[in-house]
């Protein structure tokens, strides 16, 4: 009954919907004038910050090495268990370093977790973000694609030492 009722109060144009199409009309025309904030992206590059957390990879020192000792932390702590690392013997003063060290970015997750928990800064998360594969193959990343020079994650490993101390 109190449905009735208030239909009844409604005007002719109330019931024919008119100022409500009257309203979405003036908030689309808003919105068509109003400043985009979408990015282009294939003509505009996405510059990720320091703190953006990209796809892992191996820091490898100016001399050719890589930091890491294969400890085996990384893939301990890993929750989709995509990193795999086998350990060998080394001449050098470290003890030993990866002889393999892969991961599946099928199922990494980007957590940051094995940055976290690496004692030597050896793996740290890039601001690669465009990842691309042609078959599942392709998406296991070895040494050959994780090594990238110490001197391009200077502004990562800066921002993750502010926040370990």
């Amino acid at each position: 009954m109190a449905e009735k009722k208030r239909l009844n109060n409604l005007t002719f144009l109330e019931k024919m919907y008119i100022p409500e199409i009257v309203k979405g009309l003036a908030l689309t025309l808003r919105q068509m004038f109003s400043p985009s904030v979408t990015m282009q992206y294939p003509e505009v590059k996405f510059e990720p910050p320091a703190s953006y957390r990209g796809r892992p990879v191996l820091v490898q020192e100016s001399t050719g090495t890589e930091r890491c000792v294969a400890c085996g932390l990384c893939s301990r702590v890993c929750p989709a268990l995509a990193i795999e690392v086998q350990a060998a013997e080394t001449e050098l003063e470290k003890e030993r370093f990866p002889q393999k060290f892969e991961i599946n970015m099928l199922r990494c997750i980007f957590c940051g977790f094995c940055e976290e928990v690496c004692p030597e800064e050896a793996i740290v998360m890039s601001k690669d973000y465009e990842l691309v594969f042609q078959n599942r193959e392709s998406a296991i990343f070895g040494k050959d694609k994780l090594l990238v020079p110490v001197d391009e994650l200077k502004d990562r490993i800066e921002f993750l030492r502010k926040f370990k101390k």
